[in-house]
């Protein structure tokens, strides 16, 4: 499958979807037979309130989180980044375009499934910090 073809397909759902507010049936076959479980665990993600906004102030830095099984991901979707195992083995590697963090933050930003956490700029740099540390 062409990389592109991914986001392409996963942008036009995210249109979809956001018209719609909603995701149809049809939207949701149609993730699950391009991602398959990675879609499945976007949409566990989407479920369990697990995509968060972090809004900084006062300097309105906005930081993307999925909370994980066993830590938080920092994701840059506007580089199509994240700190997750999946981003590096896989995708990376070109075996896929999105790791599962990053299909839930983008269906999430389009439907408004995600909560905002405002925060003081005096901690953005220990989070950051925090987030971006390698897995252990």
């Amino acid at each position: 499958m062409e990389a592109n073809t991914e986001i392409d397909i996963l942008n036009q759902i995210c249109k979809e979807a956001k018209a719609a507010g909603k995701l149809t049936g049809k939207n949701l076959t149609r993730l699950y037979e391009i991602f398959g479980q990675r879609f499945t665990k976007a949409f566990e993600a989407l479920k369990e309130n697990r995509v968060k906004k972090y809004v900084f102030k006062p300097s309105n830095k906005t930081v993307w989180i999925v909370v994980g099984k066993t830590r938080d991901y920092l994701l840059m979707p506007a580089a199509e980044f994240c700190t997750c195992d999946d981003f590096y083995f896989r995708v990376l590697d070109r075996q896929v375009h999105l790791c599962y963090h990053l299909i839930a933050q983008k269906l999430a930003k389009n439907l408004e499934w995600y909560e905002t956490i405002e925060d003081h700029d005096e901690i953005y740099d220990s989070l950051m910090t925090e987030w971006k540390k390698p897995t252990a």
